[in-house]
């Protein structure tokens, strides 16, 4: 048996989706690439994978060089390897999405990015590479996991009203939903937890704010849930 055969060079790279929730849109971070290909369109933010780094690190690395972007929730997507997904090179991505409330963050474009940007999540944009691939992807997996798991409430503020997360809900799964029967479920599974303080920043009466009950949700994590209120 010959063993002596040529490996073939194929290089890595990471992406990443990144949602937030910003006056009741859904939105995700695009950069505008500085060099070729694709000179001057706009792309997921990322970049190629140093030797010394694992794909996480190197992820981390690249929103905080792209966007200045960090200390996020992650979570690995998928691996992209059409074999001409990349004019330059045979290129494998490894694609993640995350969730952030981007008041927290200002984003500034680097490295090789000439602009950094919030677009609505369903906007009619062709972006760089198979980016669009990925952003459909990364789509699917938020409305599964929001099936199981209350990731919603990264998105939120630290306080929220029980109407910031149905819109958010209608609008991640593109449909209306009952104010009673969703507020109801909502409150049932005692992962909100009700305030004294209120928001007053409506036209409307003041609504109740409420904030994210981390060790329910910790307790159910261990016992298993689904956590599904529409």
């Amino acid at each position: 048996m010959n063993n002596n055969f040529e490996y073939s060079k194929i290089l890595n790279t990471v992406d990443a989706v990144v949602f937030t929730y910003d006056n009741e849109e859904l939105k995700i971070l695009l950069v505008k690439r500085e060099i070729e290909p694709f000179k001057n369109q706009w792309a997921l933010p990322g970049g190629f994978l140093r030797d010394n780094e694992t794909l996480e690190i190197a992820i981390k690395r690249e929103l905080k060089e792209k966007a200045n972007i960090e200390s996020i929730f992650l979570e690995q997507l998928h691996s992209f390897s059409s074999i001409n997904r990349d004019p330059r090179a045979r290129v494998i991505t490894t694609a993640f999405y995350a969730l952030i409330n981007n008041s927290n963050y200002k984003i500034k474009a680097d490295a090789d990015a000439i602009d950094a940007k919030w677009f609505l999540f369903n906007s009619n944009f062709k972006l760089a590479f198979d980016h669009n691939l990925i952003v459909d992807m990364a789509i699917k997996r938020l409305k599964k996991n929001l099936e199981y798991r209350p990731i919603g409430f990264e998105l939120l503020p630290k306080y929220f009203t029980i109407s910031q997360i149905q819109k958010l809900y209608e609008i991640i799964f593109d449909k209306e939903v009952d104010k009673r029967n969703f507020r109801k479920k909502l409150l049932k599974t005692e992962l909100i937890i009700e305030t004294d303080k209120f928001d007053k920043t409506g036209v409307k009466r003041p609504a109740r704010l409420y904030f994210f009950n981390e060790d329910k949700y910790n307790e159910f994590k261990k016992e298993g849930f689904k956590f599904k209120i529409i």
